[in-house]
């Protein structure tokens, strides 16, 4: 067990600092827990997880920035490579402008793991979009999710808004 592996990288101080982990765990288990809480609860958690999906996935991106994917074009392309390898369904980038990102994801985790519901249930897509956004038009973003397979949609659509940020 001793040695230096297990994800701990040395930076260039020389400290060990740990890589990002990440956590298997079943959609329908984590969703399952939002479907149990009452409303304004789930409500609350929901907006926490974005939040939290926000800085983690900023932290992420900013990596993948750091690596060769400083274009806003490559950045797209890398962040939709990488949520369909990490199960987070099929997403394409759409309509960009200064002030808008808008995104789809087809089989979104999230949504089918949640099942039918009254509320938009993809909140940690949500808060990656809100981080990608800002990084890709240099500006704090607010992000939502406009349609959501948990309420009936074909897909899931999201918008990130720039000058917005989500509180």
């Amino acid at each position: 067990m001793g040695g230096g592996g297990c994800g701990v990288k040395r930076g260039r101080s020389g400290k060990r600092a740990a890589a990002p982990r990440y956590l298997s765990l079943r959609a329908d288990t984590l969703m399952g827990m939002f479907r149990r809480l009452p409303a304004r609860a789930r409500t609350q958690a929901l907006a926490a997880l974005a939040q939290a999906t926000a800085e983690a996935g900023g932290d992420s991106a900013r990596r993948y920035a750091a690596t060769g994917a400083r274009d806003a074009a490559v950045l797209l392309a890398k962040i939709e490579a990488t949520a369909a390898e990490l199960g987070w369904g099929e997403w394409q980038f759409g309509k960009r402008s200064a002030t808008r990102l808008a995104l789809e994801v087809r089989d979104s985790p999230f949504a089918a793991g949640y099942g039918a519901a009254d509320i938009e249930v993809c909140a940690p897509i949500a808060g990656m979009l809100q981080a990608v956004a800002g990084m890709v038009l240099d500006t704090p973003c607010e992000a939502r999710e406009t349609a959501c397979r948990a309420r009936g949609a074909t897909r899931c659509r999201f918008e990130a808004i720039a000058g917005r940020r989500r509180c």
